[in-house]
Parts: structure tokens; C-alpha cells; sequence
């Protein structure tokens, strides 16, 4: 959805929703740096809004793993940590394996060719330099194959994570050197899923959240360093 739309979409929803949604944002693309405090005051002031939403807005991004509430601090953007990292990708890791074998048996030819086009545009992306625009069409490409796994409260589970998620997929993704590889990745999966392999498949995507994992490790590590 692009920007028009999205401040259409907020015109509707109720005020503590659209600055929810607005800090929300503004943490998953980097705007909001990791262990910037969150201060009341200034964003009431730089959003138009009282004190409440803000407040309101904060308890719900702490229920979502992106704010941490630091004793004598206040709230502040979470650190994008080694140790919550590995936890969220073990879980996310056999989700995904799941929704792989299960897309392989189920997906519809109407939706493996929009895998194949998802593919295609993430090839495309990669060439413009935009780690938002790469991580949005990462996350198209496997949306497809969570949808035609056909299951309900798979779908919810990943959902779960599909915030935190985003924040170390858009590390990843700013690295471009890494780019050549994930486009082999997923032309990988999207085989798979096409020949209709349950272990090849799964296999692709462990291979592909591990090779996401080490990366961005490696990146919190260099960051210690400096």
C-alpha cells in the first residue's frame, strides 16, 4: 500500500490507532532508531496530539516486542539483540518449514505464478537501492506461500512475529552485498514448491532463515566493536 493510501486507511481508525500505527512505522523503518527514548512530551508535540494516544500507543508497541520499558528511563525503541534475535528465527524457522510442506501440497496454479512474479519483482527491487522497498517485497514473497499453506492459525502464528520480524529483515536487506543470495534463495523455494518437494523445500527455507540469522549477528556484533 503506498502513503496515499495509508493516510486514507488512518482517516478512518480512531486516534490512538493512527499514532500507534505512525510509532509503529517510524521503528520498523529505522526512523525510530533502536534505544531511542520515547519521550511523551515531544511526541504529543510532534504528532498534534495529547499525552493519552502516545501513552497508549507505547503500551501496545511494548506488547509487540518494539518498545522496552527501561526503569527510571522510560520507554524506549528495542534493541535489536543477539539473544531475542535467535529466539524469534528459531520459532519462525520451523513456521516457516511448515508452511513450505504444506504450500506444496496445496498452493493453486494461480497462486504459484504470483510466486514466480514475486520472485521476478524481488530480483527487480534488489537493483534500486531501496532496503525498505527489498525487505516489502521479501515479505510479499513469503506472505504467498504462508496464504497458500492453507492454514488459518499458521497464518496467526507468524503474525505474531511478523513485526519483529520486519525489523531484522530490513538489517539484512541493507547490506546489498547479500542480495545476489537471497535472490538465488528464493528462486530456490519457489522450485521446490513448483516440483512439488516437501523436503527441498523446507530444507531452502531453514537454509535461508539460518544465512538471515548469521547476518545480522554478525552486524549486532560489529556494532558492539565500535
Amino acid at each position: 500500500m503506498n502513503e496515499f493510501g495509508k493516510q486514507n486507511e488512518n482517516a478512518y481508525l480512531p486516534l490512538r490507532d493512527v499514532v500507534f500505527n505512525t510509532l509503529r512505522q517510524s521503528i520498523l523503518t529505522g526512523e525510530l532508531e533502536p534505544g531511542e527514548r520515547l519521550m511523551e512530551i515531544h511526541l504529543a508535540d510532534k504528532l498534534g496530539v495529547s499525552r493519552t494516544p502516545i501513552r497508549e500507543a507505547i503500551r501496545k508497541l511494548e506488547l509487540e516486542g518494539l518498545v522496552t520499558m527501561i526503569p527510571r528511563r522510560g520507554a524506549e525503541v528495542a534493541q535489536i539483540t543477539e539473544k531475542n534475535l535467535r529466539e524469534v528465527l528459531e520459532v519462525r524457522r520451523a513456521l516457516d518449514a511448515l508452511a513450505v510442506e504444506l504450500a506444496c501440497d496445496r498452493i493453486t496454479g494461480k497462486d504459484l505464478q504470483r510466486l514466480k512474479q514475486a520472485c521476478e519483482h524481488f530480483e527487480a527491487v534488489t537493483k534500486k537501492g531501496d532496503a525498505n522497498q527489498v525487505a516489502r517485497a521479501d515479505v510479499a514473497f513469503h506472505d504467498i506461500i504462508l496464504a497458500a499453506s492453507g492454514n488459518d492459525k499458521l497464518v496467526q502464528m507468524i503474525g505474531n512475529f511478523s513485526q519483529q520480524m520486519y525489523r531484522y529483515r530490513l538489517e539484512y536487506v541493507k547490506d546489498e552485498s547479500n542480495y545476489e543470495q537471497l535472490i538465488a534463495e528464493h528462486r530456490r523455494i519457489y522450485e521446490a514448491i513448483r516440483d512439488k518437494d516437501r523436503e527441498n523445500g523446507a530444507n531452502a527455507i531453514k537454509v535461508h532463515i539460518d544465512n538471515q540469522e548469521k547476518a545480522v549477528i554478525r552486524m549486532i556484533s560489529e556494532r558492539k566493536r565500535k
